[in-house]
C-alpha cells in the first residue's frame, strides 16, 4: 500500500512540475514549445482528470501563437518586401503544421464545462501553394542575376538558393540546370603539378602518384584538382610540389664482433660438503641438486644501411594573378636497413629475440631510383596533410 501511495505521489509531482513548465513556456512567449509539451502530454489517458491543465493550456497557446503569426503575416504581407518572402512562406507552414500536430489527439473534452475543447482551424493550402511560388520566383531570379556576376561567392549564392527552390519547388522551371551551371562557376578549379630542382631523375611512377588527387578524396563541392589541364577550364590556382634536394647515403656494410655467455642446466649432481663427501638426506640416500655449465657464443653481425633524404617545398599560387599565396617545407626520408648474422659456439648462449638475424642473409642494396621512390608513401601523407590544413578557401 505504501509503495502505491508512494508511485501516485511520485507521478502527481511529475505531472505538476510538467504543467508549470507549460504555463512558464506560454508566459515567457514560447507558444510552440507550450503546444509540443502539452500534445505529448495528451497522447496518453487524454480523457483524464489529471490531464485537464494541459488541455486548458494547449487550447490557449493554441489561439495566441495562431494570432501572433496572423498579426506577423498582416505586416509582412503589407510591407511587400521580397526579404520577408522566405518568412511568410514558413509562418503559413507553421500554421499548418500546427494544426496537424493537434489533430490526430482531438476530441479533448473540457469535463467541468462538459463540452470539447475549442481549436479554429483553417485551410492554408492556398497560402502556403502562393508564398511557396512567389518565394520561388524572387529566388530563381536573384539566382540568374548572380550566375552572371563574376565572383564565385556570388555563384555559390546562387547553387543555395537554387538548391532551396528545387526543395520546397521540385522541377521548377529550369532550376536544375542552373544549378549546374552556377556550380561550375562557383567552383575554384587548381591545377597540380611538380617542378625538379634536383639533379637527379624523379620516378615517374612517385610523381603520377602523388598527383593522382583522385586517391586523396580532396575534392569537395567548391575545390576540383586536376593534375591534366583540361580543355575550357579557367584554373585559378596552381598547386605545385617543387623538388629542391635529394640526399643519398653511400651504401654501407657496418660489422660488430661480440660474444654471449649462459648458464644451462646440465643434468644433475650430487651435492657435496665442504670436503667434498656426499650429502645425504634422512634416509641416508645421496641429496641431487641440478648441474649447471657455461655455455658462450662469438657472433658477427652486419649491418646494411642506405638512406634517402628528400626536401620540397608546396607553393599555393594565384594562376590569375600570377602572385605566391603561400609556401610549405615538405621534406621525408626513407632507411634501408638489413641485419643479418652468423656465428661461432653454441647459439643457446643468444638471446631469445636475436636468434631471427641467424636466418638472415645479406640482400642487395636498392638502388638510388628506388630508394627516391620509397620515400613516396611518407611524402604522400605529408603532401595530402598539407592541403587537408590549408584549403583553397575556408
Amino acid at each position: 500500500m505504501q509503495k502505491i501511495t508512494l508511485l501516485i505521489a511520485i507521478l502527481f509531482l511529475a505531472s505538476s512540475c510538467g504543467v508549470k513548465t507549460t504555463q512558464s513556456l506560454i508566459s515567457d512567449g514560447n507558444y510552440d514549445a507550450a503546444i509540443n509539451r502539452a500534445v505529448e502530454a495528451l497522447k496518453t489517458n487524454k480523457d483524464s482528470k489529471g490531464k485537464q491543465e494541459y488541455v486548458y493550456l494547449l487550447e490557449e497557446a493554441f489561439v495566441k501563437a495562431k494570432d501572433r503569426d496572423l498579426r506577423n503575416l498582416e505586416m509582412m504581407e503589407k510591407e511587400k518586401n521580397p526579404a520577408n518572402l522566405e518568412l511568410i512562406y514558413n509562418t503559413y507552414l507553421q500554421l499548418n503544421n500546427r494544426q496537424e500536430k493537434i489533430r490526430p489527439i482531438l476530441p479533448l473534452q473540457l469535463l467541468k464545462q462538459g463540452k470539447n475543447a475549442q481549436f479554429l482551424f483553417d485551410n492554408y493550402s492556398d497560402q502556403i501553394v502562393n508564398s511557396k511560388n512567389a518565394l520561388s520566383k524572387f529566388l530563381y531570379e536573384n539566382a540568374q542575376v548572380l550566375i552572371k556576376s563574376p565572383n564565385k561567392l556570388d555563384a555559390r549564392k546562387a547553387y543555395d538558393d537554387l538548391a532551396y527552390v528545387e526543395n520546397i519547388n521540385p522541377n521548377y522551371k529550369n532550376a536544375r540546370k542552373l544549378m549546374n551551371d552556377a556550380q561550375f562557376k562557383g567552383t575554384d578549379f587548381v591545377n597540380v603539378y611538380a617542378t625538379n630542382e634536383t639533379n637527379m631523375v624523379i620516378p615517374k611512377q612517385l610523381q603520377d602518384d602523388l598527383l593522382d588527387f583522385s586517391a586523396y578524396g580532396l575534392n569537395d563541392k567548391w575545390t576540383v584538382y586536376h593534375n591534366v589541364k583540361q580543355k575550357n577550364i579557367h584554373y585559378d590556382y596552381g598547386l605545385i610540389l617543387n623538388f629542391r634536394e635529394i640526399y643519398i647515403s653511400p651504401e654501407q656494410i657496418k660489422e660488430k664482433e661480440f660474444e654471449k655467455e649462459k648458464e644451462i642446466k646440465d643434468g644433475v649432481k650430487t651435492l657435496l660438503d665442504s670436503r667434498g663427501k656426499p650429502v645425504k638426506d634422512s634416509l641416508g640416500r645421496p641429496i641431487k641438486v641440478d648441474n649447471f655449465k657455461k655455455i658462450k657464443i662469438r657472433i658477427f653481425e652486419f649491418r646494411q644501411f642506405k638512406a634517402c633524404q628528400v626536401t620540397a617545398k608546396v607553393d599555393y599560387v594565384d594562376l590569375k594573378s600570377n602572385q605566391l599565396l603561400q609556401s610549405f617545407p615538405l621534406a621525408s626520408e626513407y632507411v634501408f636497413e638489413n641485419v643479418y648474422s652468423t656465428y661461432r659456439g653454441d647459439r643457446d648462449a643468444c638471446d631469445e629475440n636475436y636468434l631471427g638475424y641467424f636466418n638472415k642473409r645479406s640482400v642487395p642494396f636498392p638502388n638510388n631510383e628506388q630508394m627516391v621512390f620509397d620515400t613516396g608513401e611518407d611524402l604522400k601523407a605529408k603532401f595530402k596533410n598539407i592541403i587537408v590544413r590549408n584549403r583553397i578557401r575556408r
